[in-house]
C-alpha cells in the first residue's frame, strides 16, 4: 500500500491544467523506474512478426479523445511501474515467454490437440505476444479504421487496405480514381468495376479443384451456419475443419481485389451522375414489377435500370442480372442470393424508402462463395433476413453501405458486418438505426474473416442474443457472439478480426454471452464508441421481443479475452453504463488479454458476480483503465488476479495479472477500496490503483473475498 506521502511530488502541480498534469505524471513514473523498465522491456519477443507489425507514433487524434494515445502511454507506464514496485517483473517475463511458447508449439496444422495454427493471423499473434503495447496499437487501429469509414470512396479504399494488411495480405497500392463527368461515364465505370470483380473472383477460386469447389458449395452453409445454435464450435467439426482448410487454400488477395474493384461505384460524384440517367424508357424484365427504363447486356450479365417510381425486384427470378440501378421511388427487393450461380451482384438504389427482405442466405450485401455490394442512398431502409446477410460473407465479399439512416436491420446468424473466410462490411452513414441479431453478428470475424460494422452517426440501438440457450450448463443465459468479436471455432480453426465502431451519440448496446469487444479461440475483437452517453446492457427481452425465458445473466463482455485471445473495448467520452454478471469488463481467461479503457465521464460498472472489472484467471491479463470522472464499481472483483491455476503450470506461466487503474474523481468500489488506494488484489499480480487529482484521504480496503468461476 502506498501512503499519502508518495503523492506529494504530484500534488505540487495541482494548480495546473489536467492535461499538463497527465504528461507530468508520465514523466514522473518513467524517471522513477527508468532502470527497471529498461530491464523489463529487454524481454525479447520470439515472434517473427513483431518487427513488421510495429506501428510508428503519429500526430494527436483527429477523432475521438485527442489525448487517447497519451493516456494509454500513461496506462503502460503505470503497469510497468507497478510490476517493478511489487518485484514481479520476472513473473511477467515468464508470462510473456510462456505465451510465446504456447503460440509457437501450436502453430502447426496438426498438433495432437484441439488447439492448432489453422487459419491463424500474424497480427492477432503479435498483439497477444505484446500485451503492454497492444492497447495503444488497438486504439490506433480503431481510430484509423473509423476515419477511413467516415470518408468517401477514397476512404473506403483506405479501409480495405487497412483490413487487408491485418489479414496478412500485405500493403496495397492506393487506387486512382477517374473524375466522373457524365451519366454515361458513370455507367461505364460500373461496367468496368463489375468486370474486374468477376475476374478477381475467378482468381480467388482458381487454386481449388472443381471437386473442392463442389464440396464448399454443398456444405458451407449447413455446416458453418444452419446446423448450429452455439457460438464456440460446430456440430460437425470434421467437415468444418475441411471447409476451413479449403478456404485457406483460396487466393484471399484476389478476394480483396474483388472488393477493391467495386470501390469506384461508391464515389459520391458517380452516384450523383447515375441519378441523371434517362428515366423515360419502357423495358419488360422478368422478375420486376414497375417501370424499367433500360436493360444493358454485358459479358458478365445484365444491368437493369429501374425507373423513379415504386418497383419490386424478385432478384432470384432474374438469374442473368449482375447489377440493378434504381433511380428512385419506394422499392422492394426480394432475396437476391449471391454465390456460384451468380458470383457478383451490385444493387444501387438512388432514392426512396426501400425494403429488403428474404429468407435465403447470401442476400442484402451478403455472399457465400461470391461478391456482393448493396448501396442504399435515399430514405429509410428496412432490412429483414435470416443468415449471411447485410454486409456479410463466407468465402467471399459482402458490402452494405446505407447513406441515410433511420434504418432497421434484422437477421439471425452471421449478419451485419460478419465474415468467415473473407470480408464483411456494413457502413451506416445516418443515425437512429436499429440493429437486431441473434448470433455471430455486428462486427464479427470468424476464421480468416474480417467483419466490420461502422455507424458514422450516433443514437443507435444494437441487440445481439436472446435466441438460443448458452452452452455453459452451470450458468443461465443466451448465446450472443457479437458486437466487435473475433472468434475461432473450437477444434476447427483459429479466429479472425471483428470490429464494431460508432461515431458517438446516445447509443444502447444490448448483448448476451461472449459479446462486445472480445476475442475467443485465437481471435481478436474491437469495440469502440467515440462519444456520448452510452449504455452497454444485458439483453432486456428475448430475440422475438417477448419476455426472456432465461434469467438475466451475461458472461464475457466489454473488453475480454478467452482461450488464447485478445479483446478491447474503448469509450472516448460521456457518462456510460457497463453491465455484466461474471467474467467481463477488462477480463482475461486462459492465456488471454482483455482490455476496457474509458477515457472520460462519470461511469457506472455494474456486475454481480466474480472476475469482472480488471480481473484475470488461468493465466490471463485483465485491464480496466478509467480516466477522470466520478465512477461507481459494483461487485467485489476490482483488480483481482486469482492466485489459483489449473490450466497452466506455476511458476512457468508467470501467474495472473489484473489491473484496475482509475485516475481522478470521487470513485466508489464494491470491494471497499477508497480513493487514492494502491492495493494488492489476490495474487501479487492484482492491482487496484486509484490516482488522485488533488490531496485525498489515506486509503483503506476490506479483505479480499474468494473468487471462483469456471471457464469453458
Amino acid at each position: 500500500m502506498i501512503n499519502r506521502a508518495a503523492y506529494q511530488p504530484l500534488h505540487k502541480f495541482s494548480g495546473i491544467s489536467h492535461t499538463s498534469r497527465l504528461y507530468l505524471i508520465i514523466v514522473a513514473v518513467i524517471l522513477a523506474t527508468n532502470s527497471s523498465l529498461q530491464a523489463l522491456d529487454s524481454v525479447t519477443d520470439s515472434s517473427p512478426q513483431s518487427s513488421k507489425n510495429t506501428e510508428s507514433s503519429e500526430k494527436p487524434n483527429s477523432i475521438g479523445d485527442p489525448l487517447a494515445s497519451s493516456k494509454l502511454e500513461l496506462l503502460k507506464q503505470e503497469i510497468l511501474a507497478g510490476l517493478v514496485k511489487r518485484h514481479t517483473t520476472d513473473n511477467f517475463a515468464r508470462f510473456r515467454s510462456y505465451t510465446a511458447m504456447k503460440l509457437n508449439s501450436t502453430a502447426g496444422r496438426y498438433t495432437g490437440s484441439e488447439l492448432t495454427g489453422n487459419c491463424r493471423l500474424s497480427w492477432y499473434e503479435h498483439l497477444l505476444r505484446n500485451p503492454l503495447d497492444a492497447p495503444a496499437e488497438a486504439e490506433r487501429f480503431t481510430r484509423e479504421l473509423h476515419k477511413a469509414a467516415l470518408g468517401n470512396h477514397e476512404g473506403f479504399a483506405e479501409l480495405l487496405a487497412i483490413a487487408a494488411k491485418k489479414m496478412d495480405l500485405g500493403e496495397r497500392k492506393p487506387r486512382t480514381f477517374t473524375k466522373v463527368a457524365s451519366p454515361e461515364q458513370a455507367l461505364e465505370i460500373v461496367k468496368q468495376s463489375i468486370a474486374e470483380a468477376e475476374v478477381a473472383y475467378a482468381a480467388a477460386l482458381a487454386p481449388l479443384t472443381k471437386s473442392q469447389i463442389r464440396e464448399l458449395q454443398a456444405n458451407i452453409y449447413p455446416v458453418l451456419v444452419g446446423q448450429n445454435e452455439v457460438g464456440h464450435t460446430l456440430n460437425d467439426r470434421g467437415t468444418g475443419r475441411l471447409l476451413c482448410d479449403l478456404m485457406e487454400m483460396m487466393d484471399r488477395n484476389s478476394l480483396f481485389a474483388a472488393a477493391d474493384a467495386l470501390v469506384p461505384i461508391t464515389d459520391p460524384e458517380l452516384l450523383e451522375q447515375l441519378k441523371s440517367l434517362p428515366a423515360d424508357g419502357d423495358v419488360k424484365v422478368e422478375g420486376v414489377t414497375g417501370a424499367v427504363v433500360d436493360r444493358i447486356d454485358t459479358p458478365y450479365g445484365a444491368i437493369i435500370i429501374g425507373g423513379k417510381g415504386p418497383n419490386t425486384y424478385y432478384l432470384d427470378k432474374m438469374p442473368g442480372v449482375c447489377a440493378v440501378i434504381d433511380l428512385g421511388g419506394d422499392d422492394t427487393y426480394i432475396d437476391g442470393a449471391v454465390g456460384l450461380e451468380r458470383p457478383v451482384l451490385v444493387v444501387v438504389d438512388l432514392g426512396g424508402h426501400n425494403t429488403y427482405r428474404g429468407n435465403k442466405p447470401g442476400i442484402q450485401g451478403g455472399a457465400i462463395l461470391g461478391v456482393s455490394m448493396l448501396l442504399n442512398l435515399g430514405g429509410h431502409g428496412v432490412y429483414e433476413a435470416r443468415d449471411v446477410a447485410q454486409g456479410s460473407a463466407i468465402a467471399g465479399v459482402g458490402i452494405l453501405i446505407d447513406y441515410d439512416g433511420n434504418s432497421r436491420y434484422r437477421g439471425l446468424r452471421r449478419v451485419q458486418g460478419q465474415a468467415l473466410g473473407g470480408l464483411g462490411v456494413l457502413i451506416e452513414r445516418g443515425g437512429k438505426n436499429d440493429y437486431h441479431a441473434a448470433m455471430w453478428a455486428q462486427g464479427f470475424g470468424g476464421p480468416l474473416g474480417f467483419g466490420l460494422l461502422d455507424s458514422n452517426v450516433g443514437d443507435n440501438h444494437y441487440y445481439c442474443g436472446g435466441m438460443w440457450r448458452d452452452s455453459y450448463p452451470e450458468t443461465p443465459g443466451y448465446e450472443g457472439w457479437g458486437q466487435g468479436v473475433g472468434a475461432g471455432l473450437r477444434a476447427v480453426a483459429d479466429g479472425g478480426i471483428g470490429v464494431i465502431l460508432d461515431n458517438g451519440g446516445e447509443n444502447v448496446y444490448e448483448f448476451d454471452y461472449l459479446s462486445h469487444g472480445g476475442g475467443y479461440w485465437c481471435g481478436a475483437g474491437f469495440a469502440r464508441d467515440f462519444g456520448g452517453n452510452t449504455k452497454r446492457l444485458i439483453t432486456r427481452t428475448a430475440y422475438n421481443g417477448g419476455p426472456r425465458t432465461q434469467p438475466s445473466f451475461q458472461r464475457f463482455g466489454c473488453g475480454w479475452g478467452c482461450h488464447y485471445s485478445i479483446g478491447f473495448c474503448f469509450d472516448d467520452s460521456g457518462d456510460d453504463v457497463y453491465e455484466g454478471t461474471i467474467m467481463g469488463m477488462g477480463m482475461a481467461w486462459d492465456c488471454s488479454t482483455g482490455v476496457l479503457c474509458d477515457f472520460g465521464g462519470n461511469d457506472h460498472y455494474k456486475a454481480t458476480g466474480g472476475l469482472t472489472q480488471g480481473s484475470s484467471n488461468q493465466m490471463g491479463m485483465g485491464i480496466l483503465f478509467d480516466y477522470n470522472g466520478d465512477d461507481v464499481y459494483e461487485g467485489y472483483s476490482q483488480g483481482y488476479a486469482s492466485p489459483s491455476m489449473s490450466y497452466h503450470p506455476l511458476p512457468d506461466c508467470g501467474g495472473n495479472f489484473a489491473f484496475l487503474i482509475d485516475y481522478g474523481g470521487n470513485d466508489k468500489y464494491g470491494c471497499g477500496a477508497r480513493n487514492n488506494s494502491y492495493i494488492d488484489r489476490g495474487y501479487s499480480g492484482g492491482f487496484l490503483i486509484d490516482r488522485p487529482q488533488s490531496d485525498e484521504v489515506q486509503p483503506t480496503a476490506r479483505k479480499n473475498p474468494p473468487v471462483s468461476t469456471v471457464g469453458k
